[in-house]
């Protein structure tokens, strides 16, 4: 952990939020790229421009069923007094080989078919009698059974202007643009472009492995009965789901007792599928703090200065952190705090960008925004440390969701944003404008 062993501090040190950040953004590095298949690079970040090889639409078609004409022919065309073609034949998506529209006639031709030689315009069926004879039809009739045998005439009723109903070779895109820029995440849209222009697989970074833990021999899972002393455990569970909203394939671990020899087991056993450890608790100053216990004197044997630094922050919620690299492989991990907020905040600050930055992208953080305080009195806040109140944004206002404390989940579930107080505010009037991270 290069940046974090330079700086010179003591142990009753007191980090910054940033400082934190910056040694934990110093020390993770993006995946190396690797060639996917579309669909297992969804989620994935793009290493490299794509260039379009074969335009889009690739050929002029019709974006109607209906009949493929000339203008002229079908010039003043009305009702009253209708343009009746010649039908030569049916065009499909798909056809190769196309029929020729000469003057007075028509091609029936459906959405997606190529505009054959000498058509200029499509009319839709609905302005047609569809070759029955009876007045404009609502839809078209039942497909020739071959493209030569297919005669008759059709009436118009109405004119069209050249092009009209025709989607124009390259007007999505033409071959030699850019169809999308490297550090673009590959989501669906995206697959759908790569796919249409042919390419079947995609040079991009994978989607970090993240593993995420929870540590206390008073957590239960969910669904299994409470004993005394006992409470469900939530964090891995908040965890495992904001890594996965971060983009990370996420893996959650079951609850760890609090046995240090136990959790450094889980942990190794761990490092075969992870990019990322996420640990929640056991990071402050208790008898039964072990994921202090367990890691403060691991290390890279390897590397000089790394391992687990574990340190105070001037934050609140979220104090107590832990942060370095382990195994032979230097995996990084976080070791978050056990309170429920605590844990998710730390998270959103330090754990999203480092996932994010092993994706390859630029911008790692959640958007900011300024907005103004709606509340009945004035926020406190403790004077040097920097707190992250929850919030329920909305239209450039923002409301305090809950207290203080580190264990209301219930007013987690409420807010969609957390207020920024900085160091050196210790009261928030009112009115006041305030920074805001956006969380949704």
């Amino acid at each position: 952990m290069s940046t974090a062993a330079t700086r010179t501090t003591g142990p009753d040190h007191l980090w910054t939020v940033d400082e934190h950040l910056e040694d934990i953004l110093a020390t993770v590095r993006p995946l190396e790229p690797i060639e996917l298949q579309l669909l297992d690079a969804q989620g994935c970040v793009l290493v490299e421009d794509i260039t379009v090889p074969v335009s889009l639409p690739p050929f002029d078609n019709s974006s109607m069923d209906g009949y493929a004409v000339r203008v002229t022919d079908v010039a003043g065309a009305s009702e009253e007094y209708p343009a009746v073609l010649t039908v030569v034949g049916d065009v499909a998506a798909g056809q190769a080989d196309l029929l020729h529209v000469g003057p007075g006639q028509a091609a029936r031709i459906m959405t997606g078919a190529p505009l054959p030689p000498g058509a200029e315009a499509v009319v839709p069926v609905e302005w047609t009698d569809g070759g029955l004879g009876e007045g404009p039809v609502t839809g078209m009739r039942a497909r020739s059974q071959a493209p030569e045998t297919a005669g008759g005439h059709v009436h118009v009723y109405r004119s069209a202007e050249a092009r009209a109903h025709v989607r124009a070779k390259g007007s999505d895109v033409k071959a030699g643009d850019r169809a999308l820029d490297a550090g673009t995440i590959l989501g669906p849209p995206q697959i759908a472009l790569l796919a249409a222009i042919g390419r079947g697989t995609v040079r991009v970074r994978p989607r970090p492995r993240v593993v995420v833990m929870s540590t206390g021999s008073e957590l239960v899972q969910p669904d299994e009965q409470l004993g005394p002393g006992q409470i469900y455990d939530s964090n891995s569970f908040a965890l495992t789901a904001a890594a996965r909203d971060a983009g990370a394939i996420a893996y959650r671990v079951g609850a760890v007792a609090d046995d240090a020899d136990t959790l450094r087991s889980t942990i190794e056993d761990q490092l075969v599928r992870a990019d990322l450890l996420v640990t929640t608790g056991g990071v402050s100053v208790g008898a039964y703090d072990v994921v202090k216990e367990a890691l403060s004197s691991v290390g890279d044997e390897d590397e000089e200065g790394a391992g687990i630094d574990f340190r105070r922050l001037a934050m609140q919620p979220g104090k107590p952190q832990g942060f370095g690299s382990i195994g032979p492989d230097h995996i990084p991990l976080l070791a978050l705090p056990g309170n429920p907020v605590s844990s998710y905040v730390s998270f959103e600050l330090f754990a999203r960008p480092a996932i994010r930055t092993l994706m390859g992208l630029d911008d790692v953080h959640r958007p900011r925004t300024r907005a103004t305080l709606t509340t009945d009195k004035a926020l406190t806040s403790p004077k040097g440390r920097r707190q992250f109140l929850r919030g329920s944004y909305a239209d450039g206002e923002v409301t305090p969701v809950g207290g203080a404390g580190s264990h209301l989940v219930a007013a987690l579930a409420l807010a969609d944003a957390l207020i920024v107080v900085p160091e050196d505010v210790e009261s928030v009037e009112p009115g006041t404008e305030v920074e805001v991270v956006l969380l949704g």
